[in-house]
């Protein structure tokens, strides 16, 4: 899907970011795609958790208004 979404919006997965509150969901599928991941603590993912997974985000922001 994300390759789909790259190819559709031509970009490059290079310069390429994807932000998500899950990682579950969100990181893992920017991780599998080979894009940058960055994860914002605003929603579902607590700090906490984030070292029950088994891989990791790129980046971690506590929330979207600190990409400003």
């Amino acid at each position: 899907m994300m390759r789909i979404a790259l190819k559709k919006l031509g970009a490059q997965r290079e310069d390429t970011i994807i932000i998500g509150d899950r990682m579950d969901t969100d990181i893992i599928a920017g991780i599998e795609a080979e894009i940058d991941t960055l994860l914002v603590l605003s929603g579902i993912t607590t700090r906490e958790m984030i070292p029950s997974f088994p891989y990791k985000p790129k980046y971690v922001l506590d929330g979207v208004k600190d990409l400003i």
